[in-house]
């Protein structure tokens, strides 16, 4: 494969042009789903091709192709010249600036996701058993009428080359597995999920997972939710589980640096940001306690794959440090606009036939420094809320104003739980919201969690990527008066 897309470069190389990248892909994927103790679906998908990626007089071309021969791939960088040209005529007439792309160091090397049990190599029949015996365990609770499992497996083999002589191949195994169990009475129904949060790993994230052992406490939630306690509105304190923390990054933080948004270079699908180049190394993004930490090495991130789609070597790098916005995610061609001399390296693809953007990292909050526990959070709450899992959100196109929901709701009175709450969401100003957090559990509280559906650019892209944190407490937050 290698050879290919070293025939692709010498094809840019004499059409001249400023920069060029090929990305060769073998993708299979799995999907396994479970309705009780039944098979509801089973797809397998293997798919694989190529895309070409110029930069010439100043603009990008990119093209692609499901055959990978040496005919076609002289055709494709054709096409994508004959692409750049097109933009860069249009350029000219809106008078629009031309694009630079930073040159990176030559780079051979590989990566590969460290699998120790290889999930394509599971019988399909011994997932399902799994599943069936999660089913059969939420089933034994009473009121519990429907649970559903869902796993999904890939791994993405890539070759990579760049006109910068870069010749890389990274491979990469993800696994993900969630359930969810459907409580239902005379009046409502509720669900309550649970899951090994998807990571770079193998088949054995399953077999050394709680999965089982947590059934009964899930479907029991489940039904809790039937009859808890509803409408709760106010000015209360929060305490956010890192399983619901995620998400709250990954919208408020996450999309809100992304170099290309506050250049208003994406904004079609979601928006752009009120983090400005302006305000970088300036504004208070959140109180002295708050550091959230890019991390492109993080063992089994959603988003560590060695390099990215630019051929940079992912890195570390804080979003924002002690409190103060310090950083964004960004590539080759964005990086000069705010005179960085490297990219961090996060603009990737999410398919052969897809053109690299800035995409959010591997994204998390940093413990406290004191040692706190959760409990240690609740009790210095008199009047508040704990959430964890993710539920419902929305939030402005400047990523500013938003609403949260969550999965699984606890009353906080005089330093303890109460009783649980149904349909709570709260409402923040994203600056208002990370500068009242005025504590974080310590490091061995610190848990990973994940997006594996991030939405982004026109036509939209998804992603994928890992946010960690421990929990975090929050004062004087707007609760209720929103819609679920």
């Amino acid at each position: 494969m290698m050879d290919l897309c070293l025939y692709a470069m010498n094809e840019a190389e004499r059409q001249k042009v400023e920069y060029a990248d090929i990305r060769i892909i073998n993708s299979k994927e799995q999907k396994l789903v479970s309705e009780n103790e039944r098979v509801y679906e089973v797809k397998d998908n293997i798919d694989q091709g190529f895309g070409v990626r110029v930069l010439k007089n100043g603009a990008w071309g990119f093209a692609s192709s499901p055959i990978i021969a040496k005919d076609e791939i002289a055709k494709v960088v054709r096409n994508a010249v004959a692409v750049a040209k097109a933009s860069a005529s249009v350029n000219s007439k809106i008078k629009d600036k031309k694009i630079s792309v930073l040159k990176n160091p030559k780079v051979i090397d590989s990566f590969k996701t460290i699998v120790r049990v290889d999930p394509f190599s599971i019988p399909i029949k011994d997932k399902f058993d799994f599943m069936f015996e999660i089913s059969r365990r939420m089933l034994k609770v009473d009121k519990i009428k429907k649970v559903y499992s869902v796993a999904n497996f890939e791994n993405v083999d890539k070759h990579f080359a760049n006109i910068f002589g870069s010749q890389i191949h990274t491979n990469v195994t993800t696994t993900m597995f969630e359930y969810v169990a459907y409580a239902v009475d005379e009046s409502t129904s509720k669900d309550r999920s649970y899951g090994i949060y998807p990571q770079t790993i193998g088949y054995e994230a399953i077999l050394e997972s709680d999965l089982l052992d947590r059934c009964e406490r899930v479907a029991s939630e489940a039904v809790m939710k039937l009859t808890a306690h509803r409408g709760v509105e106010g000015i209360k304190d929060l305490v956010l589980d890192p399983t619901h923390l995620a998400l709250t990054i990954h919208e408020s933080v996450g999309h809100a640096t992304e170099l290309d948004r506050a250049l208003g270079m994406e904004e079609s699908l979601s928006g752009r940001t009120f983090a400005t180049v302006d305000k970088l190394n300036k504004m208070q993004y959140g109180s002295p306690i708050v550091n959230l930490v890019a991390d492109l090495t993080l063992e089994n991130g959603l988003a560590t794959h060695g390099y990215d789609d630019d051929g940079t070597k992912g890195k570390r790098w804080h979003i924002v440090k002690d409190g103060i916005f310090s950083g964004y995610s960004t590539s080759i061609d964005t990086a000069p606009e705010i005179s960085m001399s490297e990219s961090n390296g996060r603009c990737n693809a999410d398919s052969w036939f897809s053109i690299p953007i800035v995409r959010i990292p591997n994204l998390g909050l940093m413990p406290g420094k004191d040692n706190l526990s959760v409990d240690d959070l609740i009790a210095g709450v008199d009047d508040g809320i704990y959430i964890e899992g993710m539920g419902s959100f929305s939030i402005d196109q400047m990523r500013e104003n938003f609403q949260f929901g969550g999965d699984v709701f606890w009353e906080i009175k005089h330093g303890k739980i109460t009783r649980m709450l149904d349909n709570v969401t709260y409402q923040a100003i994203t600056r208002d919201f990370w500068n009242s957090c005025d504590a974080i559990a310590g490091e061995k509280y610190w848990v990973k969690s994940g997006v594996a559906n991030c939405g982004k650019g026109d036509p939209m892209q998804t992603a994928k990527m890992t946010h960690g944190a421990a929990p975090a407490r929050f004062r004087n937050i707007k609760i209720g008066g929103g819609n679920v």
